[in-house]
């Protein structure tokens, strides 16, 4: 017995068009018409359009930071990954001080199974380099299907690994079929500028983007993009915020870098005015990088419309604004740095992206599904609505509008960093590998449902 998704209009990253799909056991079977065989069941789904599964690349769940954690596990945050519509989440395991890849490995497959209702994938976080660590990459890669690692520019002391790490790790990812990520802000001027706010007595969040403004991610941007040149190696620049880094982007496309990047809605539709809130709220917004002037999202834009921005993600970290981020209250640089976004990744797209005309239906699938798939190993199986792929499928409702709140979203956070904005468009249905998820835009799983997913070695696009 399969599953008949009749009426709708299937959209991928190249097509759009009218067609029924027929789904058998956790495959899509067959696109078409007149699919439904004896014992079928048929879902109506006229005036809907058909998606494939949402991927996010960028998710912290479950993160310790400092002395706390982050307060959406993967139960809480996976969930509210498949009602907003994304289907698979590739979440940051992170290597602490003397731990071993595997180890990081393990610890993250502890938090993650058996509690996803999404299926999950892993970026694997170096935070302790050694030549061991580097022959592990390839080890990793091998027989975990671990095909990314993620490095840090900033946080000194902490997780910054300096250029000649940086220089290896490309080429020994390069070397293990891996794609290296990197987070591009230059922390040793960070540091010095945090210390210069604080010593002046500057420690609410307004002083969170003064003390990282946008030339240090350029400057460290630029300097990724020139090491991956170096190492002749591919390179995924994550959270790229403003016109400057996006420049640097640009730029090394031009030498011939294989430089992709990644950026989240916070930094399309928010921006820094946000940290002048009266009191604390600020607080709600301090991530890193920050938001930026509201300029920059005019380039943003520009780039997610002509291909030099790859994907879109969330960097979903969450922190209770009571009780976590209130930690910063007397130091803006002890306030958690993070926020959600999971749920709404795809819904604010859809809203402030296609329905204005700033991307196009075909564009916002290739942004939140098909790149990612392709980019992290995943393609075919996911990211597509193609006969053999995997039936990860979003009925999308255009027709229903709502606004974004606090009070009835589905991740564990106190607040949303939406909070009023109205939403075109919900996700109606979500089908996890065949089985569905989400009906009616209530979720319909009982139970965690989401798989570990090895994922293929990169592969070098031109």
């Amino acid at each position: 017995m399969g599953i008949v998704l009749r009426g709708g209009t299937v959209v991928t990253a190249a097509d759009e068009y009218q067609a029924d799909v027929r789904i058998e056991g956790d495959k899509v079977a067959a696109l078409g018409s007149n699919l439904a065989q004896p014992q079928d069941e048929v879902l109506n789904i006229e005036g809907c359009y058909l998606l494939p599964g949402g991927i996010d690349a960028h998710t912290h769940f479950d993160l310790p930071v400092g002395e706390t954690v982050t307060a959406d596990d993967f139960e809480s945050g996976t969930r509210a990954a498949i009602v907003g519509g994304t289907t698979t989440v590739i979440d940051f395991a992170t290597q602490f001080k003397g731990e071993t890849l595997t180890q990081a490995f393990d610890n993250w497959q502890r938090k993650a199974q058996g509690k996803s209702y999404a299926d999950y994938a892993f970026h694997m976080a170096i935070t302790d380099w050694s030549e061991e660590i580097a022959a592990e990459m390839e080890e990793l890669a091998a027989t975990k299907g671990v095909t990314s690692f993620k490095l840090y520019m900033a946080y000194k002391h902490v997780l910054q690994a300096d250029d000649s790490v940086l220089l290896q790790a490309l080429r020994q990812a390069k070397k293990a079929g891996a794609l290296i990520a990197l987070h591009c802000e230059n922390g040793d001027v960070v540091d010095e500028l945090i210390k210069e706010a604080l010593a002046q007595g500057q420690t609410a969040p307004a002083y969170h983007p003064l003390s990282r403004p946008p030339e240090v991610e350029a400057e460290a941007t630029a300097r990724a993009v020139a090491l991956a040149e170096i190492a002749q190696a591919p390179l995924y620049v994550v959270h790229l915020t403003c016109e400057s880094a996006l420049n640097a982007v640009i730029e090394g496309k031009k030498r011939g870098v294989e430089v992709y990047a990644e950026t989240c809605p916070q930094y399309l539709l928010l921006d820094d005015s946000r940290y002048r809130l009266e009191g604390f709220d600020g607080a709600k917004y301090v991530i890193s990088p920050p938001l930026r002037p509201i300029a920059n999202q005019t380039s943003l834009w520009r780039g997610l419309q002509n291909g030099f921005i790859h994907t879109v993600a969330t960097d979903h970290c969450s922190f209770n604004y009571k009780g976590q981020k209130e930690a910063g209250r007397s130091d803006f640089s002890k306030i958690p740095n993070g926020m959600p976004g999971v749920e709404n990744r795809i819904a604010l797209m859809y809203t402030y992206g296609v329905v204005p005309g700033k991307i196009s239906l075909n564009r916002l699938v290739a942004l939140t599904a098909t790149e990612p798939a392709k980019l992290f190993g995943l393609y075919p199986r996911k990211g597509t609505i193609a006969p053999g792929s995997d039936a990860d499928l979003v009925v999308w409702d255009p027709g229903a509008t709502g606004v974004i709140s606090a009070q009835t979203q589905t991740h564990h956070v106190d607040y949303t960093p939406f909070e009023g904005f109205p939403q075109s468009g919900k996700a109606r249905h979500v089908f996890l590998r065949g089985s569905q998820v989400v009906a009616d835009g209530q979720l319909a799983s009982g139970s965690p449902g989401g798989v570990y997913l090895p994922r293929k070695a990169f592969q070098p696009r031109p």
